[in-house]
């Protein structure tokens, strides 16, 4: 589309900075926090990722759309951020398995996105002021305005957001990773008895649970209002804690649960939120980074070993709030912060990153074997 036939938009964050763009998405008006992702691949398991539920992700590579969008990749059922910011935009795609552009796919959604702007200097801001809210409109273009609508929204802290996006009804997953995208054909699916576990769904990533299948579970998801008693009738080898979007101090419900769940010493994996609310549950707490870890390529480890990771994540684990019965297992190696825990005497652990990519590196897949290795000894 040339930019003379495109649509005007405007782009306004919580500090009164603003860029000027066009439209590639629905037309409208749409708030949330802004974000950065600094990753080169893997835009749509971004876009439908639900852990970006309230966020307007930034883009950092410049090109976006090139290879379109298809069923296959999505990590949930449509778009979860509020919007999408990007320098340049293809209308065009060119991949085999695309089967409709970006730009139709937003709109078919009605996901409000901006091109044309400076990317650089946007993330540059967020990095040195921190991720705020703000606002895209293709119909308010007064900055002045535009801001009196942002300064109405409420702050990321403190924001419950799981209720938004977990499953409303239990189900069951059995469906491994496609053999054409199996990366670790020394995996445990179909190796000794089927384990099932219990996921509590903060937001679950659909490749999570691929992955849990590859590895010989049983999976049943379970929304995250469900008690602790309900989840302990299923009779679980382990319990899964989910990944999912907001402040993890605010959900409560999660955090109780996890509680009673840990009185009953069922192997637990957390990841994400989930780690999040593992180390909540245990006595921790936690706190709102400046700006967040979201990208592909974010260094973690503690001992002779690194693991390149990919990340989303806005709130970490406080490292002086745990007891002595908790252990840092990882490290973010850019800034320090907890980034993996595990319990000292039970078969509880977490990590802060995605291990099952997608996208992304897949340096920490063994995470999932070591949940299994827990199960099937803790069932001996």
């Amino acid at each position: 589309m040339a930019i003379a036939d495109a649509t005007p938009a405007l782009l306004v964050l919580a500090d009164g900075t603003s860029f000027s763009g066009w439209s590639f998405g629905a037309k409208g008006t749409t708030l949330g926090e802004v974000v950065f992702n600094t990753g080169m691949t893997g835009y749509q398991e971004v876009l439908t990722d639900p852990s970006y539920c309230g966020q307007i992700v930034t883009f950092t590579y410049p090109e976006l759309g090139n290879t379109g969008v298809n069923p296959e990749d999505e990590e949930s059922d449509g778009p979860q951020v509020k919007g999408v910011i990007a320098r340049n935009v293809t209308y065009r795609p060119s991949n085999w398995r695309s089967t409709e552009s970006l730009p139709d796919y937003l709109v078919r959604h009605k996901i409000l996105a901006i091109y044309g702007l400076d990317t650089r200097a946007l993330t540059r801001k967020l990095r040195s002021v921190g991720a705020m809210n703000g606002a895209i409109s293709t119909e308010i273009l007064d900055p002045s305005e535009l801001l009196h609508k942002i300064q109405l929204a409420p702050s990321m802290a403190g924001l419950n957001l799981v209720k938004e996006v977990t499953t409303k009804d239990v189900y069951e997953w059995t469906t491994p990773t496609d053999i054409h995208w199996e990366f670790n054909p020394e995996n445990q699916e179909g190796k000794g008895e089927s384990l099932t576990v219990v996921a509590l769904d903060f937001g679950i990533k659909r490749n999570i649970l691929r992955r849990l299948a590859s590895y010989g579970c049983r999976v049943i998801v379970v929304p995250a209002s469900t008690s602790a008693e309900e989840i302990l009738k299923y009779n679980p080898d382990g319990i899964f804690l989910s990944n999912g979007p907001g402040d993890p101090s605010a959900v409560a419900e999660g955090i109780e649960t996890t509680k009673e769940l840990v009185k009953a010493g069922k192997p637990t994996f957390g990841i994400c939120m989930g780690h999040q609310i593992l180390g909540l549950s245990l006595g921790g707490e936690t706190f709102k980074l400046k700006f967040g870890h979201r990208g592909l390529n974010q260094p973690c480890g503690l001992q002779q070993q690194v693991e390149i990771t990919s990340q989303n994540h806005g709130f970490a684990v406080t490292e002086k709030s745990l007891d002595d019965n908790v252990q840092i297992t990882h490290l973010n190696l850019n800034d320090r912060t907890v980034a993996g825990l595990s319990h000292k005497t039970l078969p509880f652990f977490s990590v802060q990153y995605h291990p099952e990519a997608s996208p992304g590196p897949h340096d920490a897949d063994y995470l999932f074997e070591k949940f299994v290795t827990l199960m099937r000894d803790n069932k001996k």
